[in-house]
């Protein structure tokens, strides 16, 4: 037995479960557990500038890592209101994000102190369950109950609400116990019979097409995937952002399905008779719920780890509650090669061919400010094949999602269905400390990175080496964009004024270079790669490059 802290007994409970990174902000709420960090040599502390941005970078090192990400909100009240936008960004994109609160001292609840928020209730909606420590004696184990409820299927961040007398009290303890849950794989390989009529479908299928989402890459099936489809000979679509569910340069790599994915896999889902929904929800980024994007026809077979999102926006005619790496398996096993989709798959090959050929021979020029397909050019012919990358909102960073290519999985972090612009930077940092070895450039709008610029500091001090690419088109684009087309050009709040990035990334200690010549755009972005600083390149993107992804929301205002 040994008598701990509070404050010592979540940090060792943080070590039992194998937890090596805390990003965090530090308060006098929870100086028990700073303390206690300082003794933790194993545990590597990142200070953040922000309570938001190193949410962001919590999420962005759990998606990377498979492991949850953790985010230590040091101050009770404005100190975790903070971390609201990144546990509701975390939430959309099932990150099993772990936030450690300070709270009020117990004695002080309720009597209006200084900093009182009503914590729980204000995180219940954004989180898969919020914990309140109540002695420090019970410190592990709620803080155990948080590992495993963030990293069970579904996925996602949870609040564990740590008091200031809970940290400061004293306990006995045996040894720490961890959760005993480090990365979830279930194994449910599903109903026997569900499978079995799944592979029957898809074997006598004439036009068959797998759609895979993040259930795909959260299992790590990017192998058992690509064994099934070679096998059956059918075409893999992505859900919007998993783009890197199959290696791009592989032949049945279709690319993103959806309104905002690329034609050829967008086409193919409107015509297909047999689609497997591989851990994916068929959601809004890749439907807009709307048969317009999906073949109203289609025996559709869902796949899902999550029992409620099976059959949820779209009748299943086979519905198969599972881990999409056993499912998939199990399916290789049974369904064989689909005979009848020879014609469909030797079509599908030629428009492939037509549309990446087509996105390749466009040339650098001469074209002043840089157009948004110059700038995708150069990073397809300039990033490594390991690269990672993180996307922003808006849409330049919409259009870059299926306009690079990703070679080695996990390699795209998007804000999914959350839609946050200013997310890319500080996910692009947890993403490098989560794959140290692999390259990590993070594409921003502006205005993005305008809301995270802080985090240079960040970078700096803790020696996190990304390359974040400004895309600077002096304006918030999505919005300016829906003013002209559908408001007549009747312009407020769409036009910024910038600081030279290139010259803040300097002030910061980090490296930057300008861009405005096309080009200059593949040895800028070189020269950032191999710099060994953190890296920004500011480009000078044409500000009247502008596209209205949403046009459905305006259809209304349209002109006829």
């Amino acid at each position: 037995m040994a008598k701990l802290s509070g404050g010592k007994a979540a940090v060792e409970t943080l070590r039992a479960n194998g937890v090596d990174t805390v990003f965090g902000l530090i308060g006098s709420a929870t100086m028990e557990m700073f303390d206690a960090l300082y003794d933790a040599r194993d545990i590597r502390f990142i200070g953040v500038r922000d309570e938001r941005t190193g949410t962001h970078m919590a999420d962005g090192y759990a998606r990377a890592s498979g492991r949850a990400g953790v985010i230590l909100a040091g101050q009770n009240g404005p100190g975790v209101t903070n971390l609201v936008t990144g546990i509701a960004q975390a939430r959309a994109a099932y990150s099993p994000v772990i936030a450690l609160a300070g709270a009020l001292a117990s004695g002080h609840v309720q009597r209006d102190a200084f900093q009182e928020v009503d914590q729980m209730a204000l995180f219940h909606p954004i989180t898969k369950k919020t914990f309140h420590a109540n002695a420090p004696a019970r410190v592990p184990e709620i803080m155990n109950e948080a590992f495993r409820t963030a990293l069970s299927p579904r996925r996602g961040p949870v609040l564990v609400n740590l008091p200031r007398d809970v940290l400061a009290g004293e306990a006995e303890f045996d040894a720490i116990p961890s959760s005993g849950v480090e990365r979830v794989g279930t194994g449910l390989r599903g109903d026997e019979a569900s499978v079995r009529e799944a592979a029957e479908l898809l074997r006598n299928a004439r036009r068959p097409l797998v759609i895979a989402g993040a259930g795909l890459k959260t299992a790590a099936a990017q192998a058992q995937l690509l064994a099934f489809a070679e096998a059956a000979a059918i075409p893999v679509a992505a859900s919007p952002g998993h783009g890197d569910v199959l290696p791009f340069d592989h032949p049945l790599n279709a690319g993103q399905v959806g309104p905002r994915g690329n034609e050829v896999a967008s086409r193919m889902a409107r015509e297909a008779d047999v689609i497997l929904a591989l851990g994916t929800r068929l959601g809004f980024n890749s439907t807009f719920f709307s048969y317009d994007n999906l073949n109203r026809d289609a025996r559709i077979i869902h796949v899902e780890i999550e029992p409620t999102a099976l059959g949820r926006y779209f009748p299943a005619a086979v519905s198969i509650w599972g881990d999409a790496a056993a499912v998939v398996t199990e399916l290789g096993r049974l369904t064989g090669k689909c005979e009848q989709a020879g014609e469909w798959l030797e079509r599908f090959a030629a428009e492939r061919a037509a549309y990446r050929s087509a996105r390749d021979t466009i040339t650098t020029g001469t074209q002043r400010p840089i157009s948004a397909e110059t700038m995708f050019k150069a990073l397809r012919d300039s990033a490594p094949r390991d690269a990672m990358y993180t996307m922003d909102a808006g849409t330049l960073c919409l259009q870059a999602t299926e306009r690079l290519n990703y070679h080695q999985v996990p390699a795209l972090f998007t804000p999914l269905d959350f839609g946050l612009v200013g997310f890319s930077f500080a996910c692009g940092l947890g993403v490098k400390l989560a794959c140290p070895d692999r390259p990590v450039i993070s594409l921003h709008g502006d205005g993005g990175f305008s809301m995270s610029a802080s985090e240079l500091a960040t970078a700096v001090e803790h020696g996190i080496n990304t390359v974040t690419i400004v895309m600077n088109n002096h304006c918030w684009g999505a919005e300016k964009a829906y003013q002209r087309d559908f408001f007549g050009g009747r312009y407020i709040g769409a036009d910024i004024r910038n600081p030279p990035f290139d010259q803040l990334a300097r002030l910061h200690g980090a490296h930057g270079i300008r861009v405005e010549d096309p080009a200059d755009l593949s040895d800028a972005i070189r020269e950032a790669l191999g710099c060994g600083k953190p890296a920004v390149i500011d480009v000078e993107m044409d500000p009247n490059a502008l596209y209205s992804f949403r046009r459905d929301s305006f259809a209304h205002r349209a002109k006829g």
